[in-house]
């Protein structure tokens, strides 16, 4: 059964979310493990793409948006559509979801790590996909991240 995990972030700030699915991203690559990000819209997508190329002059975390055809994917794949990406055949690891509800096939994965900031409509949101999930007989841990 897949693992979820809720990161309960300290902040409200615009891109804090984005920045720790960055560290988070690092951590898992650096393990071996694919990483599916899945966000709500393609420029969000895009945007995610920019910071990981830029958030950490010290680091290199080659990547892709799922709409980009290559022949060799990346262990780390962005999207953002609610349609199962042809390219999870390859990324079955670790899902990071930064949209505001579950995607219809985070249980491919063996990992779900759901992003949460101290922003009133995140929070509200965090909490539906956090019944979804123990609805559905899934038992999520929660991790509140200290303020750094």
């Amino acid at each position: 059964m897949t693992r979820v995990d809720f990161y309960l972030l300290p902040d409200k700030r615009p891109n804090g979310r984005e920045f720790f699915a960055c560290r988070l991203a690092e951590k898992i690559y650096k393990m071996g493990r694919t990483l599916y990000l899945h966000t709500p819209s393609v420029e969000q997508a895009r945007q995610l793409d920019d910071l990981l190329w830029s958030y950490k002059e010290s680091s290199f975390l080659p990547h892709s948006l799922e709409d980009e055809a290559q022949d060799n994917v990346p262990q780390i794949l962005i999207g953002y559509s609610d349609e199962t990406p042809s390219e999870l055949h390859s990324h079955s690891d670790v899902l990071i979801n930064l949209a505001p509800t579950v995607p219809g096939f985070f249980s491919r994965f063996e990992r779900v790590a759901e992003l949460i900031n101290q922003e009133e409509r995140l929070k509200v949101a965090g909490r539906e996909r956090f019944k979804f999930y123990r609805d559905r007989g899934y038992q999520p841990e929660t991790h509140k991240i200290p303020e750094s």
